[in-house]
Order: C-alpha cells, then sequence, then structure tokens
C-alpha cells in the first residue's frame, strides 16, 4: 500500500493526480500496452493474448504431460485418468484462464482482475498441479540416468528446505503482505517484465506450499495428515485479514496509479473494496476446499493402511496354520 506523495505526482512522467485533478493524457498500463476498453465478457474474450513467454509454458507443459501419459499407455501401464484431468484442466487450464485470456488486459487497470489472478495462481491452480502428480509421472517414463538427476534434485538439501511445512507456509503467507505493503507492488504496475514475474512467483509459492501437503509426488519429510490439516487451517486467518485490510484501507493500493488511468467506467475506491472482498471470500472457500481433499487424502490412505495390516495378519495366520499343519 502507497500514500500519494505531492512532490512525486507532480513529478511523475507516467500520471499526475493532485488534490483531485486528473491528468488529462491517462498513462499506458504495464509494458506500453494500452488501456483496455470497459470490462464486458466480450472484451474478455477478444482480448486473449497467445504470445507471451506464460503461453509458450503453458503449451510445453502440457505437451510434455501427455506425451508422459502417451508412453505409459504404450507400454501397458496404467495412469489415473483424473490425475491427467486435473493438471491439465484446472491446473494449466486455470493458470491460462487468467493470464492468457483477456483478463490479463485488465490485470494492471483493476485490482480486483489482479486478486482474481492471485487466487488462481497461488492457491487454486497449484492444488490441481499437485493433484497431477507430474513428478512421479516424469520418474516413471524418463530414462535412468535423468531419472536419477531428478531424484537427487528432489532429495537435495535445497530441496528439502523449501518443501519444509513451516517453510512453505512462512513464504505462502509472508508473500502477499511483502507485495502488496511494500512499493514492490507499484513497480509490477509500471514494468511489465517485474508484472509477469509476480505471476510465476505467485505459482511458485503456491506449488511450494501445497506441494508437501497435498501432493502426490514422493517429497522427503513429508508430515502427517493431522500436522497438515492444523498447517491448513492455521493459513485461512491471514487471507481473512489481508482481504478485510484492503477493503477498510482509506489508501489506495498502487498510489495514485489507478486514478491517473481515469477509467471513466470503473472506480479506484469501490474496486479496491471488491478486490479485497475476492481475497476474503476467496481465500476462505479455497481454504475449506482444499481442507475437504486432505481430508479425502487422509481416509483414503487409512483405509490402504488398513487393507495392508489386514493382508499383514492373513499372511501370519496362513503361516500358523501351515505350522500347525507340518506339527
Amino acid at each position: 500500500m502507497l500514500h500519494v506523495d505531492p512532490i512525486f505526482a507532480a513529478t511523475s512522467t507516467t500520471s499526475s493526480y493532485v488534490a483531485g485533478a486528473v491528468s488529462a493524457t491517462p498513462p499506458i498500463a504495464a509494458g506500453g500496452e494500452a488501456i483496455p476498453p470497459p470490462f464486458t465478457i466480450g472484451a474478455v474474450l477478444t482480448e486473449t493474448r497467445l504470445d507471451s513467454w506464460l503461453a509458450l509454458g503453458l503449451v510445453l507443459a502440457a505437451g510434455l504431460y501427455l506425451y508422459g501419459v502417451h508412453r505409459l499407455r504404450v507400454r501397458g501401464d496404467h495412469w489415473p485418468v483424473a490425475r491427467t484431468v486435473f493438471f491439465l484442466g484446472p491446473g494449466l487450464g486455470g493458470i491460462a484462464l487468467v493470464t492468457v485470456s483477456g483478463l490479463h488486459a485488465y490485470d494492471t487497470a483493476l485490482l480486483s482482475v489482479h486478486m482474481v489472478q492471485h487466487m488462481m495462481l497461488s492457491m487454486v491452480a497449484p492444488i490441481f498441479l499437485a493433484l497431477g502428480a507430474p513428478m512421479t509421472l516424469a520418474l516413471r517414463t524418463l530414462p535412468q540416468r535423468p531419472r536419477k538427476r531428478l531424484l537427487a534434485i528432489v532429495h537435495s538439501r535445497l530441496a528439502r528446505i523449501y518443501s519444509f511445512p513451516l517453510v512453505a507456509f512462512a513464504i505462502f503467507v509472508v508473500n502477499p503482505f511483502v507485495l502488496y505493503f511494500t512499493d514492490l507492488y507499484r513497480y509490477t504496475l509500471e514494468h511489465a517484465w517485474a508484472h509477469e514475474l509476480v505471476h510465476a512467483h505467485f505459482i511458485m509459492t503456491g506449488c511450494v506450499f501445497f506441494w508437501p501437503l497435498l501432493g502426490l509426488d514422493p517429497l522427503p519429510g513429508r508430515w502427517p495428515y493431522p500436522a497438515r490439516a492444523l498447517l491448513m487451517v492455521l493459513s485461512v486467518p491471514f487471507h481473512t485479514v489481508l482481504g478485510l485490510t484492503i477493503m477498510q484501507s482509506t489508501t489506495l493500493f498502487g498510489g495514485d496509479w489507478y486514478p491517473s488511468l481515469n477509467l471513466g467506467w470503473a472506480d479506484p475506491w469501490d474496486d479496491q473494496v471488491l478486490a479485497g472482498g475476492i481475497l476474503w471470500a476467496g481465500g476462505e472457500f479455497v481454504s475449506v476446499t482444499m481442507l475437504a481433499v486432505l481430508v479425502v487424502q487422509w481416509i483414503k490412505q487409512s483405509e490402504r493402511e488398513a487393507r495392508r495390516i489386514d493382508r499383514e495378519l492373513d499372511r501370519q495366520e496362513a503361516r500358523e496354520r501351515a505350522a500347525e499343519s507340518a506339527a
């Protein structure tokens, strides 16, 4: 959150919002892009962009995943369809929905759109990427040497540190406060490369937090289910606090950036209240949903463990009967 500095506002080359006066020549959005038209469904559909590096990365990730599934099927191995749907649909598809579609044209013009991106990139998409188990797929399809290298990375000290739940929890919670309550957010509005980097950072932060808690891939030092559930419950209040703080703030986030855009179809103050509401309600909804997913995984794991114990008891009973028959 930034307070408007009159000296800065008077000398800024990008905007001039002083004493309620807005410059007659509004600035362009980050990266030199034009100010978008009024926010409508039609505009979102027509502003779709397919030339970004993120779009290329999504296509590459989807292609590699499908190739791995194809290789498993060719050799007769089974791969759950649900994992493929989770990874390609809400996972990669969720990222594309808020970065490649026309929503990207409004992410530096409306704080509410940016918050939708924030929720999708850091909370929704990483959950389904983790449920897609891409690392397990890679380990089952890669040749021996690349597989050993991947395992070495997974079990490296750096991976152990970042995948440790408390470290991931701290990064996940502190990240939005550092972004929105420092000059960093204004900087990302003015520079397209920084804005794109924030998108990638959101995805990585979400993956670091959710992969050890909900992911199906083999990771070192994974906590038991009760501890994971407790950590998820503890993450809920932070998004509530952040959302309410944004809604009740008396200062515009980004300083004079949004007013200086001079959008006749959107009020920066109302949009900021909406953005806080999205973060508050969305954060609680996603937290409850991921907690439900964790409980389902916990139940399934308990059932598998019970079946394993039953099989072991059956084997012991069979051995005892065989010993009695021999005697």
